[in-house]
C-alpha cells in the first residue's frame, strides 16, 4: 500500500484556503475517484485559488480555461497546423492536457463547445482529425457555474452534468474566517510559495489503494435502496441511473479514504448522496425551476432509507 498523504495535501492547501474543509476532502475524493467536479457559486467566493492550491499541492499541471460564447472546441482540445518549414501537419495541445483543469463559467459556451469536454471527461481521450491523443493522468475538471446570473448562459443538457461526480457550493466564511482571509492575503499571496507535497504518481497510487477500500455487503443494498427510491418520488420524471449507483459507491470508497479508513459506513454514503445525485435527477415540468428541489428529495430520501448497523471495522478485517 502506498503511503496516505492525504493529510499533508489538505495541510498544504490550508495554507492558503481558510475554511472549505468539507469542500476540499470532497475535491480529493472526486480526485481519487478519478471523477470530476462542478462548483456552483457566485464570483469571488474562492473557486479558482483552490483549484490551484490542490494543482500546486499534487505537482501537476494546471490550466483554467474560461468559457465565453465565441470559444471554440479547438481551444480547449488543440488543433492540428501546418509547418511549412517541416512541411507537415503538427499538433498544438490545448489545456486539456493538464492534470487539473478549471473550466470556469462552463454554462457561458455554447453546447458544442461544453461537448469538448465530455470525451475528455469520460474517456480520459481526445480524438481529433481521426487521431487520439491519450490524456495525463491524474485527469481532473473543477468546472464552474453561476447560479445567480443566468442571461446569456446555456444550461448543461444531463449528458454533460452526468459526467460531473459532484455538485458542490463552496462555503461562505462567516466573520472570525473572513478577517483571517484578510490578514493572510494583505501583504503577499500565499499561492506563490505554494509547494507540492506529493507527485501525481502518489496520487495514482493512492488511488488504487482507494479502489481496495472495502464496503459490506449492508452498504451495498443501503446504496441500491437509495437509488431505487428515486424512482419513486412524485417530483422525479427519471431517477438516478445505475451509472449513478456506481459513482455513489466509487465516492464513497475514495471519501472512506480521504477520512483515513479502509472501510465505508453508512453516514459516507449518506453525506455524499446529495452531492453525487441531486443533479443527475431528471425532475418533472412543475419542479424542475424549483431551487434545491432535487437536494430536498434526495434528503428526504435519506430519512426515510433504513440505515443498516454493524461494527463495520471487524466486518472489514474479517
Amino acid at each position: 500500500m502506498a503511503e496516505n498523504k492525504i493529510p499533508l495535501i489538505k495541510a498544504n492547501v490550508a495554507k492558503v484556503i481558510i475554511g472549505n474543509d468539507d469542500t476540499v476532502d470532497l475535491l480529493l475524493t472526486c480526485l481519487l475517484a478519478g471523477g470530476h467536479c462542478l462548483l456552483e457559486d457566485v464570483p469571488g467566493t474562492g473557486k479558482t485559488v483552490l483549484a490551484r492550491s490542490i494543482a500546486k499541492s499534487i505537482g501537476g499541471d494546471f490550466a483554467r480555461i474560461q468559457f465565453t460564447p465565441d470559444l471554440l472546441p479547438s481551444d480547449i482540445t488543440g488543433l492540428y497546423y501546418y509547418n511549412k518549414k517541416e512541411e507537415e501537419f503538427i499538433f498544438r495541445p490545448g489545456p486539456a492536457f493538464a492534470n487539473v483543469i478549471l473550466g470556469d463559467e462552463l454554462n457561458r459556451a455554447t453546447p458544442r463547445t461544453q461537448s469538448a469536454l465530455l470525451e475528455c471527461m469520460e474517456e480520459k481521450q481526445i480524438t481529433i482529425e481521426g487521431r487520439t491523443h491519450v490524456l495525463n493522468e491524474p485527469f481532473f475538471v473543477i468546472a464552474t457555474e453561476n447560479p445567480v446570473e443566468s442571461s446569456g448562459t446555456f444550461p448543461l443538457p444531463e449528458a454533460q452534468l452526468d459526467r460531473f461526480l459532484m455538485r458542490l457550493p463552496m462555503e461562505k466564511p462567516d466573520r472570525e474566517k473572513a478577517m483571517k482571509i484578510l490578514k493572510r492575503f494583505n501583504n503577499n499571496n500565499p499561492l506563490a510559495t505554494l509547494a507540492a507535497v506529493c507527485t501525481t504518481d502518489d496520487i495514482l497510487a493512492m488511488r488504487a489503494d482507494a479502489e481496495d477500500v472495502h464496503v459490506d455487503e449492508k452498504i451495498f443494498e443501503y446504496i441500491l435502496n437509495i437509488i431505487e427510491a428515486t424512482a419513486r418520488q412524485a417530483e422525479v420524471a427519471v431517477g438516478a441511473s445505475t451509472r449513478s449507483s456506481v459513482s455513489l459507491l466509487h465516492a464513497a470508497k475514495a471519501y472512506a479514504y480521504v477520512q483515513g479508513r479502509t472501510f465505508v459506513v453508512p453516514e459516507d454514503v449518506k453525506f455524499l448522496a446529495p452531492k453525487v445525485l441531486a443533479h443527475r435527477l431528471l425532475l418533472n415540468r412543475s419542479s424542475r425551476w424549483k431551487a434545491d428541489k432535487a437536494e430536498e428529495i434526495v434528503e428526504r430520501i435519506l430519512k426515510g432509507a433504513d440505515v443498516p448497523t454493524e461494527d463495520w471495522k471487524k466486518a472489514a478485517e474479517e
